[in-house]
């Protein structure tokens, strides 16, 4: 990039900051248009991806806006199936063709938005060429728009209606309300994790979280699937959180979800696996409360029976039934290794001739997304299409995979 270039580039992004402290969600649009044009730019318009990442929207224009036009190009787009969809799937920029042309608008360019490392959309610009210079210019737009967009997205049901395709049950919107970010990471360490039915899940629950050094994983499976097994999952993470932010240990984390459940939610038994990932040793160490063995995953191939130790119990037993505390389980990862945990529902959810899913599938076809390159998250969407295609898109039961890789000394 040119020194005129940065300088144009630096003077948009920081008008954009500026602009942003007082402005409402609904102001996105017309902040991103301004720093746009004062980029050079003809236009840009945000596309959001839905919470099964099969469409993106564009965030809607406020019509009180006279100079400020829709998207040029249709309003929601195929993940699958559009330019847009591939600069969202691989992570890259993408430029001509697609919608856009024939619209008067010249170049078209599509800029994912990701925050961190977590996709969020895409950035459509138009401009009359894009240039590498142009386009670097436009990352940095994409790169502040993820920021405003991760900030606002907590007080805003603009953006989090534009990431729906229908309305969530109770349920749903229950655990969704509680739920980290869907990936996270750093150059040493990427955590990512989905869960269907995207809609209507119901005892399943993910956490992961990054501090000082060390990766902390949480998956949990409530028995059920109504508004209980929500209100469990959401007990489990909270007792979790607690537990953890005040120093507790794994088997102390455990303790704490199964007092909670047995004193508020009784009768609700709850599975999970929770684990601690030392990221300067690789030393991985983890509590199995009744939950699917954990697979370790290395240069894409399962190491048969790596982490099959005894399994604990499930959490929330009924009141008389002797308690002990789940054993610390640990194992050394090498760098590269991945860590796929995943519920019940996934491997155990049958199609039409009465056949499981199965842990063979489901590993084929994360390591087969992971050797062509793609990311964590991009591997988990696709696995997601093949786990609902399965069982004729309608699952039975919550099927929720987190999959958390270690990659010391990336870039």
């Amino acid at each position: 990039m040119h020194r005129h270039d940065e300088e144009r580039a630096g003077a948009a992004v920081l008008g954009l900051l500026e602009d942003s402290h007082r402005a409402g969600p609904r102001d996105l649009p017309r902040l991103v248009q301004d720093a746009a044009r004062r980029l050079g730019l003809t236009g840009a318009w945000i596309y959001l991806a839905d919470v099964q990442e099969t469409c993106l929207t564009a965030l809607p224009v406020p019509p009180e806006v006279p100079h400020l036009t829709g998207p040029a190009g249709p309003g929601v787009l195929d993940v699958e199936n559009s330019l847009a969809g591939r600069a969202y799937r691989t992570g890259h920029a993408r430029t001509g063709g697609g919608t856009g042309t024939g619209t008067g608008a010249g170049a078209v360019g599509w800029i994912p938005i990701v925050d961190g490392i977590g996709r969020l959309g895409v950035l459509q610009v138009t401009a009359p060429a894009l240039d590498e210079g142009l386009l670097d210019s436009c990352r940095a737009l994409a790169s502040v728009t993820a920021l405003l967009i991760a900030t606002k997205a907590a007080f805003s049901d603009l953006l989090v209606r534009t990431g729906r395709r229908r309305t969530m049950t109770l349920q749903a919107e229950l655990v969704r309300a509680i739920l980290p970010p869907r990936t996270i990471g750093s150059r040493e360490v990427t955590s990512s994790a989905v869960l269907e039915p995207a809609y209507d899940i119901g005892g399943d629950a993910f956490d992961h979280n990054l501090a000082d050094r060390h990766l902390h994983l949480t998956l949990v499976d409530a028995m059920g699937h109504d508004l209980a097994s929500g209100g469990c999952s959401a007990v489990a993470l909270a007792a979790c959180r607690s537990t953890r932010r005040a120093g507790g240990g794994l088997a102390d984390i455990a303790g704490a979800i199964d007092a909670a459940l047995t004193r508020w939610i009784p009768d609700r038994l709850l599975t999970c696996v929770i684990a601690d990932l030392d990221l300067t040793t690789g030393v991985l160490s983890w509590v199995n409360c009744g939950h699917p063995t954990p697979l370790l995953i290395r240069r894409g191939r399962i190491l048969a029976r790596a982490l099959e130790r005894p399994v604990h119990p499930p959490l929330g037993l009924p009141v008389g039934l002797p308690r002990t505390a789940p054993t610390v389980h640990t194992a050394r990862l090498e760098p590269g290794d991945q860590l796929l945990v995943h519920s019940d529902g996934v491997t155990e959810g049958r199609d039409a001739a009465g056949l499981p899913f199965g842990e063979e599938l489901l590993v084929e076809v994360v390591s087969r997304a992971m050797a062509d390159g793609l990311p964590a998250p991009e591997a988990l969407r696709r696995l997601v299409r093949r786990i609902t295609a399965h069982q004729g898109d309608r699952l039975r039961d919550d099927a929720t995979v987190l999959l958390a890789a270690w990659h010391p000394g990336g870039p």
